[in-house]
């Protein structure tokens, strides 16, 4: 018998494959998982290939340790799509493929359990006539796990211990007395049809827009790219169940993936779809993101893998999911920066979403209230299809008037304000608060001020590990770095010059907070932000409040900002916008426009008369007047022209080096050595190449950055040129890490 070979691909910075003998029975396959040595460990890896020969002597090469055969082999598109992202955002594939599984499933040790039928525990007629008296009264956790069993047909094992820590002994226990059964269900296998899906006679009325709409997406048999321009709340949620439900009407087992922004906006998201699909087997719906538990995710991965998910729901890791059955793409809010991933394989949710509808022929849906401007551009060129809902789904709903607040002209006025609340806007407050209506107050900085300084010798208190101001933080009597994490307990005196009147500067949501209970005495204040949603499952919990009608006014970030559908909601007031006006950032503006638009639509949603009032000191602002008329189209056109005209994208393709190092010096020395490099390289001189130089938090947890920008009129060009001075960036030494970053958002 001749010798067998395999390639394997391994989460490792070397962008090539790894040669190993096999030697075990099953016949390895590209796609399969596999246990190798790699060093003095046992990884996880995936064949890429099989072959009879190997340039490494065999004598020097090691063997395949253990295979995972009871897992089918991630497809070969599903490799080609981590290949392309390889390719394109300058990575190892291994440095894509495993990243994009489960931490669960790139443990050896875990893949027989992983696997294994799952059991699941079903309430007994008996149990639910026994169970509610048998509960103590003050017993919570026993009653979440009677509650969670009574809500649904069967409750996974692992799910009952998620909700008790002694689920497993209880569970045990109610069995015994013929309250609950225990049964096993085969996951791993995709052979379950769904039934008949709801009637088209019980869905909710379409628009003649969204009509339209659903008919074009539907009609599709191909790859199309749509892109979705819905003002807020037109009705974009609706269109995308009507699509599914046609899907799964002509396909039961089609697969579909839809992506949001944000893990607080999956839960409202698939609320509504376990509602409309709830005739689909359990399972058929799953969710993919961050916030799961490491099981509840494999668990999730393994139903999309074997095709028994049909719905998956999931942030933007989610677009890396292996879906052998996929049949359409939803990214709603296609616009959100959160798309980018920030750190390790920078790539773009969104832009895999529309390569993967096109390796695949099929569909592809971008929702948005204020597309991005690429995709806004691709629309007009058109390479995408622009689908458009003009008007809210509500009949009698429309969009909320907007009020822009002049601070100057206030001031001027000797108006008073209220710790950075005008007059105008506490009124309003007051009014909705009168007449039971909800008021947001939005504001993206989280904290209770941004910086706490000493008046008599200009003192600040800064990171020591960070070149930023700590932020205080009242609550919690702490100061604290949002970049590096430090903490420190709040100085009694300034520790320059011991002045105990240090005093803070600036508003954050958690002074808002404070300041709004005193400013609309009676309201009840709620806050939504980073620090208020930190324990699992808190944010659910806060917004269901809000939809609940407990809360008066709600305060946050940008948490709040974009996909709540809040019913009672008829006032959104805005502070401190201007601070993105005259940013340095070229996006800035597209930022904030895109920002105030989702936010000004939280107003006004259930037919009430919606209204948005801006503080500003510059009422004059282009930005604003567009804001005023609700005019993204003509927003779009001006701030187009302007990057036509100054060479930005998406008229130009961009990528960035970043280096990290222990000094300044030391990152900016890297990058000249870099530059020089890349000034030799064929087709070096149709790229710029810009200066190095800091980035504008310069040091983060004592590593200093420092960054070089390449830019070129093609995107090929472009490609080509870094692929070619990967092999010597590698040979370069002098900082702690470097990274290149196609298309940054950032810069």
């Amino acid at each position: 018998m001749s010798a067998v070979f395999v390639r394997v691909a391994l989460d490792h910075p070397l962008p090539t494959l790894f040669d190993y003998r096999y030697d075990l029975a099953p016949e390895p396959a590209p796609g399969l998982l596999v246990r190798v040595p790699f060093g003095r460990r046992d990884v996880v890896g995936m064949i890429c290939e099989v072959t009879g020969r190997s340039d490494v002597p065999a004598e020097k090469l090691r063997a395949v340790d253990a295979i995972c055969d009871v897992c089918a082999p991630l497809a070969d598109e599903w490799r080609a799509l981590a290949a392309f992202a390889a390719d394109y955002y300058q990575r190892g594939l291994g440095e894509v493929a495993l990243p994009a599984l489960p931490q669960a499933l790139r443990d050896a040790s875990r893949w027989a359990r992983l696997f294994a039928p799952e059991e699941c525990y079903r309430l007994l007629a008996a149990g639910r006539a026994a169970l509610p008296d048998a509960l103590p009264a003050r017993a919570s956790a026993l009653r979440r796990l009677a509650e969670a069993l009574a809500a649904q047909p069967t409750l996974a094992a692992a799910d009952a211990r998620a909700l008790h820590p002694k689920a497993s002994a209880t569970l045990d226990d109610w069995q015994s007395k013929g309250w609950v059964a225990l049964e096993t269900v085969d996951d791993t296998t995709g052979a379950v049809q769904p039934p008949a899906l709801t009637d088209d006679a019980l869905l909710p009325r379409l628009t003649h827009e969204q009509q339209e709409a659903v008919d074009a997406i539907t009609a599709a048999h191909r790859f199309a790219p749509f892109l979705l321009h819905g003002v807020t709340g037109s009705g974009k949620t609706e269109v995308y169940l009507h699509a599914l439900a046609g899907l799964l009407h002509a396909r039961p087992d089609a697969q579909a993936l839809v992506l949001v922004p944000e893990i607080n906006l999956t839960p409202q998201f698939e609320a509504a779809f376990r509602t409309r699909f709830a005739a689909l087997p359990d399972g058929a719906i799953v969710t993919m993101h961050s916030g799961l538990a490491e099981g509840e995710r494999a668990r999730n991965w393994i139903a999309a893998h074997t095709g028994r998910a049909r719905i998956v729901l999931g942030t933007r890791l989610a677009i890396l999911a292996s879906l052998p059955k996929l049949s359409l793409i939803v990214v709603d809010e296609e616009h959100d920066p959160a798309y980018k991933q920030q750190e390790g394989l920078r790539y773009s949710a969104r832009d895999l979403a529309i390569y993967r509808a096109k390796q695949l022929g099929i569909p592809v849906v971008l929702g948005s209230a204020t597309p991005s401007l690429e995709s806004w551009w691709q629309a007009e060129q058109g390479r995408y299809t622009r689908l458009s809902l003009t008007r809210r789904a509500v009949a009698e709903a429309v969009l909320p008037a907007v009020k822009l607040v002049d601070l100057e002209e206030e001031h001027r006025r000797g108006r008073a304000s209220i710790d950075g609340l005008s007059g105008p806007l506490v009124a309003a407050l007051k009014g909705r608060l009168e007449r039971g209506e909800q008021s947001l107050v939005f504001l993206n900085r989280r904290g209770y001020a941004p910086i706490l300084s000493c008046d008599a010798c200009g003192w600040v208190a800064g990171c020591p590990r960070c070149s930023a101001y700590v932020v205080l933080h009242k609550p919690e009597r702490s100061l604290r770095c949002h970049h590096c994490g430090w903490e420190s307990r709040i100085p009694k005196s300034c520790p320059d010059c011991g002045n105990v009147d240090i005093a803070p500067m600036g508003r954050g949501t958690q002074r808002v907070e404070e300041t709004l209970a005193s400013a609309v005495p009676g309201a009840r204040v709620l806050r939504i932000d980073a620090d208020s949603t930190r324990r699992k499952g808190s944010a659910q919990a806060l917004f269901s409040d809000v939809h609940a009608g407990e809360v008066d006014i709600l305060v946050g970030t940008q948490m709040i900002a974009k996909g709540h559908d809040f019913q009672r909601v008829t006032l959104v007031g805005v502070l401190n916008a201007d601070t993105a006006l005259f940013s340095h950032d070229f996006r800035a503006s597209e930022r904030l426009f895109a920002q105030l638009m989702q936010v000004s639509g939280r107003a006004g949603r259930s037919g009430l008369p919606g209204e948005v009032m801006i503080q500003t000191r510059y009422p004059r602002h282009a930005l604003y007047h567009a804001l005023g008329r609700h005019d993204y189209v003509g927003f779009a056109r001006s701030t187009l022209a302007e990057r036509r005209d100054a060479h930005l994208p998406p008229f130009v393709y961009q990528a960035l080096l970043r280096a990290e190092g222990r000094t300044l010096e030391a990152a900016l020395a890297f990058l000249a050595q870099a530059a020089a490099v890349f000034a030799t390289l064929p087709g070096a001189d149709r790229v710029t190449v810009y200066d190095a130089v800091p980035l504008t938090i310069v040091k983060v947890f004592n590593v200093h950055r420092a960054q070089l920008l390449l830019e070129c009129a093609s995107r090929a060009a472009l490609q080509t040129a870094l692929r070619a001075w990967q092999p010597a960036l590698r040979e370069l030494r002098g900082v702690l890490r470097w990274a290149v970053e196609v298309d940054p958002l950032d810069i």
